[in-house]
């Protein structure tokens, strides 16, 4: 934002409202010397409604026409109309209002039967006046438009950030994969043939304490191999951030994503307490990946998190569910990898995942999980 638009946004509204009732007063006093008592109420009442001109646009707009008619004033329809313009969309009421101003300040006051010569000078100063309205409506819509270019732009970065997160965390995702092939393939293979070896040494020796040594050498060392095939799955299915290792995110978590999204979402329902830690990051995930995704793919939709589990104990799960989007979405590229890798890491813990639009033009996505899920 340019310095003068950073000084212009500084100052107060209420400060900016005092000044626009100034103008518009001293406007009028300019045209009520020779008014009546009627006039100048209207021009009273035309200048008090400015004050609220940002809350209600179209009738302080209407307000002010009694006066245009009745008085060669001029600031007050004009900051009424500036304000309707830069806060309504409906640009058939835009030019009706226009066409309304133009007639009261056409008009002569009061109403009487005007001669051809007349007639022809109202119908030009009716144009001319029309034309001179175009000015704060256009100006209205520049601001309108400048105000939603600038929020386009923050969703913009906001999206770009995103985008850049997310090519850190598949980055990341490589590397850990990387790493799991390492550990599979040196750290396992090294641990197999000690537990082999061990076990050679288990026939082979005739003491009991060698006997007894060898079997305790070889169980550690299957146990060592089980622990590395867990911890070799958890590397290839996970791909957050670094920080994410320690802790890592449970269902206490959910409520701070929930509300933290960004945008207008509910959680319901809860998970009994036994639920596995892998299977409480397995619900984070999906609601974290549903949350961004209708942050990016449905600008304005609100969404529901509701967390579930069967009468009869078979499953659990949650589902989350938006709303059609009120603005259109961003054209941002995407690696369309997310509800990818929610799939393969519900498959991972023997439950199934599935996702698609809803019969109101929303979205729903659902974890299904098996009752002993780790």
């Amino acid at each position: 934002m340019s310095a003068p638009g950073a000084w212009w946004a500084r100052i107060p509204d209420p400060v900016i409202d005092a000044a626009v009732v100034a103008v518009a007063v001293v406007d009028v006093l300019l045209s009520v010397e020779e008014a009546g008592p009627v006039s100048q109420a209207m021009a009273a009442l035309a200048c008090a409604s400015l004050a609220v001109r940002r809350r209600f646009p179209l009738p302080v707009f209407l307000l002010t026409l009694p006066a245009s008619l009745m008085l060669d004033n001029v600031f007050a329809p004009f900051a009424a109309l500036f304000t309707l313009a830069e806060r309504s969309r409906n640009r058939r009421l835009l030019v009706v209002c226009a066409v309304l101003f133009a007639l009261a300040s056409a008009a002569p006051w009061p109403l009487y039967d005007l001669t051809a010569h007349d007639r022809t000078w109202t119908l030009v100063y009716f144009f001319y006046t029309l034309a001179t309205a175009a000015a704060p409506v256009l100006l209205g819509q520049l601001v309108q438009a400048r105000r939603d270019l600038a929020r386009r732009l923050v969703e913009i970065e906001e999206a770009r950030e995103h985008e850049r997160l997310l090519h850190s965390q598949a980055v990341l995702a490589r590397e850990r994969a990387q790493l799991a092939r390492e550990m599979h393939d040196v750290v396992s293979h090294q641990v197999s043939l000690i537990a082999v070896q061990a076990g050679a040494l288990q026939v082979a020796a005739t003491g009991p304490d060698f006997k007894e040594g060898a079997r305790t050498i070889r169980s550690l060392s299957v146990d060592t191999l089980d622990e590395l095939r867990h911890m070799v799955t958890l590397l290839r299915a996970s791909g957050g951030r670094a920080t994410e290792l320690t802790p890592q995110p449970t269902l206490a978590d959910l409520h701070k994503l929930v509300t933290t999204s960004g945008i207008d979402a509910e959680l319901t329902g809860e998970l009994p307490p036994e639920v596995g830690t892998t299977a409480q990051r397995a619900v984070y995930r999906t609601v974290q990946e549903a949350l961004t995704n209708v942050r990016k793919h449905a600008p304005g939709a609100s969404a529901t998190v509701r967390l579930w589990r069967a009468d009869d104990g078979a499953a659990f799960g949650v589902t989350v569910t938006n709303t059609p989007p009120t603005r259109p979405s961003l054209p941002l590229p995407g690696s369309h990898q997310g509800l990818i890798g929610l799939k393969e890491r519900a498959e991972l813990l023997g439950g199934t995942f599935e996702s698609g639009p809803t019969a109101d033009g929303g979205y729903a996505v659902t974890l299904h999980m098996p009752p002993r899920a780790d």
